[in-house]
């Protein structure tokens, strides 16, 4: 069921919230031993909410399409009186106010079931957890849940939340949902306030949805999204409805194929996959163009100076205490401290520049279509995979294609498009122009309805 029809179901009576609320407890209970999306389970908070929500909804109050309906948040968002960790034994206060996010999604009556697991500080893209133990992919155990944001992921693919909120640094929210076969969507830098989220890189870090279907990632956005002045980079934009309309067209629709860097060493059942979506998209009457990007391995590399200084220089003064951090995310913090100012800011002039060049390409192109990632998940230990038919680590080759759009702020989605010959979700991912959301998420959705999408998820 979905968070639409959940919703429909709602208010005709034919099931309460505390049904839904006890029916994703039990589903948490019986499946997260094994998953370990979820590091705190709020039984008792949730089943107040979910009683609340069904008596304003019996007495006509109703305060959206995701009153009364069980969702969860990334271990990363402040929530009064819940202890949030950010994965990691350096932040485990109670918190005493609640994010942004948390704030805006009580408002409109959903019902937080607990917080969930990630990779250490949000600072990777496996949520092998050194602290809490890894997120386990729902549809082979073995197998990586993909990160930051792997329990989000895993937890909705699982069904043990109708949606989740999740952050994306440098690919955090898409990255998992690739793996896990969800939608997750990283709305336009500034478009959701990241009031009361634990920082990582402070022009990098974006707050998005992880949903079963595209409308249901539309529909959190519609709650989540808008102007915060608590968050210095939150964007003055317009209110808008970003849920697509039943049957939306993307004919006409311009649609950017790469022509270099996102086919390049790619995983032969992700590109037979990706390829069969564009044919999709174009048997629905939109375009394929043939696009030429600015030098985008330039662009990724500007990524990861960006975020190897900012890390740095939020967790600067916890580094006194050097036993409090895994290994891999130590490593990547020691090399943060080494970065010489220079190389910081002549980032910060390629990522304007780079900014800038891609004007050129919107007035071409409406979106871009690339996978997600070159790969599916990886083994849950595993440190390199063949891409291409060459080894590449497994940070580099995931983030391949997603920290790009971090850089430039745009909006992305990332949604199921396949299955590997063993059974692993495939990513699609498309791309808008800045404040093209609404667009994103219509093509994302146009697709989606002519069955662009995998079978349930096996759990």
């Amino acid at each position: 069921m979905t968070i639409i029809e959940a919703a429909r179901a709602l208010r005709e009576r034919r099931v309460t919230s505390a049904e839904l609320t006890r029916a994703a407890l039990d589903r948490v209970d019986r499946l997260n031993p094994a998953l370990n999306a979820f590091l705190a389970v709020l039984p008792e908070r949730a089943a107040e909410r979910a009683a609340q929500a069904d008596r304003e909804l019996a007495s006509g109050t109703d305060r959206g399409p995701l009153h009364g309906i069980p969702v969860a948040i990334k271990d990363l968002f402040a929530m009064r009186g819940v202890r949030c960790t950010a994965g990691s034994i350096i932040q485990n206060e109670i918190s005493t106010a609640d994010a942004a996010v948390v704030e805006k999604l009580e408002t409109a009556g959903a019902v937080i079931l607990g917080t969930l697991n990630l990779h250490e500080l949000a600072y990777g893209v496996t949520s092998e957890n050194p602290h809490f133990g890894a997120v386990r992919n729902p549809w082979n155990r073995n197998h990586s849940a993909g990160g930051s944001s792997g329990g989000s992921a895993a937890a909705v693919a699982a069904g043990l939340a109708f949606a989740a909120l999740g952050t994306d640094t440098g690919g955090s929210i898409r990255i998992p949902a690739a793996f896990c076969g969800t939608v997750g969507f990283k709305p336009t830098y500034g478009l959701v306030s990241r009031f009361g989220a634990r920082p990582l890189g402070f022009s990098l870090d974006h707050v998005g949805p992880l949903a079963r279907t595209v409308r249901d990632a539309a529909a959190l956005l519609n709650v989540i999204a808008g102007y915060d002045c608590r968050d210095p980079a939150s964007a003055h934009s317009p209110v808008a409805d970003y849920v697509p309309e039943a049957g939306c067209s993307i004919r006409g629709l311009r649609l950017g194929v790469p022509e270099a860097y996102f086919f390049d060493r790619l995983d032969g059942d992700v590109e037979r996959a990706v390829h069969g979506s564009i044919a999709r998209a174009a048997s629905l009457g939109a375009t394929a163009v043939p696009v030429q990007l600015p030098h985008m391995d330039a662009v990724n590399t500007v990524g990861q100076l960006l975020l190897l200084a900012e890390a740095a220089a939020v967790y600067e003064e916890r580094l006194k205490d050097r036993s409090c951090f895994g290994p891999d995310v130590l490593a990547l913090l020691d090399q943060g401290r080494l970065l010489p100012a220079a190389d910081y800011i002549n980032a910060q002039r390629l990522r304007r520049r780079a900014q800038i060049e891609f004007h050129r390409v919107w007035s071409e192109v409406d979106c871009l279509i690339t996978p997600t990632s070159p790969i599916a998940a990886p083994q849950l230990g595993q440190k390199v995979v063949p891409v291409g038919g060459a080894d590449q680590e497994v940070r580099a080759a995931a983030t391949r294609f997603t920290r790009c759009f971090n850089v430039l702020g745009l909006p992305a989605i990332s949604m199921p498009c396949g299955l590997t010959g063993a059974g692993l979700p495939i990513g699609l991912q498309i791309v808008g122009p800045p404040l093209g959301d609404r667009t994103v998420l219509r093509a994302a959705a146009a697709l989606e309805d002519a069955g662009v999408i995998i079978p349930s998820c096996p759990v």
